[in-house]
């Protein structure tokens, strides 16, 4: 029989008795930029400063530890919502089954195309599935709806990369998304702690903390050996879940000696027909100490800001650790395809984003604050997941995939579909990084290949 791998006695008394003495979150900040991961007593420690100096240390190690990790590159991607029927009743979500206002849809196979070729169109080549839990989206549908995403082809455009947010299965029904070829399989655990869980997720197979809890240990099972956690804050104590999430990229550590190739931190947000919970509500400023924490916690794990934060706000954060954004997001169902207006429709979507800019205006602030905007998608492609990511990722050694891939990413971008004023500030960027690859054989290959570019062909990669 299951049993929960998060001990909620020893969460709170560890952050009850955790006392962050200088010194010792010094050594703390130092164990973690030496790319080990924390335990979770030195977390809690973390997670405890009030200090605002000695918080500004927190700050300043979780910006270095990823550029000693990830470097300066922001890897960009999208979300695509592919059906919103759901047999759960949520209660901080607009596709909740006791919504009766709520517009149902799944799309169909061209429908689908459609919104990829409009995603296309705009220079995507991530994606992010996103379904309901609902017996039409099992594994045939969602492997069908992967194979039907890579297939779909737009002038230069393709999709390289198809993630998947879905409810969990089966290891037999992981096994058919493994055979698609999907990237990493997200399960948001939402609220580690038991009886807030209960509260929120009365109704529906969701209802079952364990089931979801195990869910990532099946798609390891199955091979699925690239998996995303996260959980969704403001519904109790942001300590707690920091907590809770930590425990659960050490139990994937200890069962299948790879941890989650992501963690995803997302803030309760507006909705339609949703009364927000205040009881927890985060601030911002203990989200961006939160997403510091867990950056310097899980040093080798990207980190996921989404959209549902405003433009001000993630420009703030990301400098704290993250590695990957969503940006041009629509998240009603046929949102790109279908949308009357920049307004947002509650009655088509899941909750209201704060971000709502386009892809281009993204990359012009991202390339203007001195980072380099990836689609890379080498690594997934060549085999380069789990483990054996984890084996580079850790040492460092994934800068000489990392920053010469996502040099020739946004060349891509700035030569099919950038504003004029994009492309000129993006091409600045890429010289500048350009003088700082070390090795001048793999500068000089990276300058060849973006020549290649120029002369028409796409899709270069180390």
């Amino acid at each position: 029989m299951l049993r929960s791998f998060i001990d909620e006695d020893l969460i709170h008394q560890l952050l009850k008795d955790a006392r962050p003495e200088k010194n010792r979150v010094r050594e703390i900040i130092q164990k973690s930029l030496a790319k080990v991961r924390l335990e979770p007593e030195e977390t809690a420690a973390l997670l405890k400063i009030e200090d605002r100096a000695l918080l500004q240390e927190i700050f300043e190690g979780a910006k270095k530890l990823k550029e000693v990790v990830y470097g300066n590159r922001i890897v960009l991607f999208a979300p695509l919502y592919v059906g919103n029927e759901c047999t759960n009743d949520c209660a901080y979500c607009a596709f909740r089954s006791s919504n009766r206002s709520a517009r149902r849809k799944t799309l169909s196979d061209e429908e689908l195309k459609e919104e990829v070729i409009a995603l296309q169109k705009k220079g995507q080549k991530r994606l992010i599935l996103v379904f309901g839990e609902h017996p039409k989206y099992g594994g045939d549908f969602i492997a069908n709806a992967v194979s039907t995403t890579y297939a779909t082809r737009s002038g230069k455009g393709e999709i390289r990369r198809v993630n998947i947010n879905a409810a969990p299965m089966e290891v037999k029904e992981y096994k058919k998304l493994k055979k698609a070829g999907i990237g990493t399989y997200q399960i948001f655990q939402e609220t580690y702690h038991r009886a807030t869980y209960r509260k929120f997720h009365p109704r529906g197979k969701k209802s079952d903390f364990l089931w979801r809890l195990y869910g990532l240990d099946r798609a390891q099972e199955a091979g699925l050996d690239d998996v995303g956690i996260g959980a969704l804050f403001g519904l109790y104590d942001w300590k707690f879940e920091v907590m809770g999430l930590l425990s659960h990229a050490i139990h994937l550590e200890k069962e299948f000696n790879v941890g989650p190739h992501t963690i995803s931190f997302p803030r309760v947000q507006p909705a339609q027909s949703v009364k927000l919970p205040e009881n927890y509500r985060v601030s911002d400023d203990d989200f961006k100490k939160l997403v510091a924490v867990l950056r310097l916690s899980v040093p080798y794990t990207g980190m996921i800001l989404t959209a549902r934060e405003s433009p001000k706000l993630r420009k703030e954060v990301i400098e704290l650790g993250c590695s990957q954004i969503d940006a041009g997001s629509r998240i009603e169902m046929q949102g790109y395809t279908c949308a009357l207006s920049q307004e947002q429709e509650s009655d088509r979507q899941q909750f209201k984003l704060g971000d709502t800019r386009t892809l281009d205006e993204v990359m012009q602030e991202l390339v203007e604050d001195g980072y380099t905007p990836s689609f890379c998608t080498a690594c997934y492609r060549l085999g380069r997941t789990g483990e054996h990511f984890m084996e580079l990722a850790i040492p460092g050694f994934i800068h000489k995939y990392c920053t010469p891939n996502a040099i020739l990413t946004l060349k891509e971008y700035l030569q099919d579909y950038a504003s004029a004023r994009t492309r000129k500030t993006g091409s600045a960027a890429i010289r500048k990084a350009l003088e700082k690859i070390g090795s001048t054989d793999l500068k000089n290959e990276v300058t060849s290949r973006l020549k290649r570019i120029e002369n028409g062909e796409r899709d270069l990669y180390f």
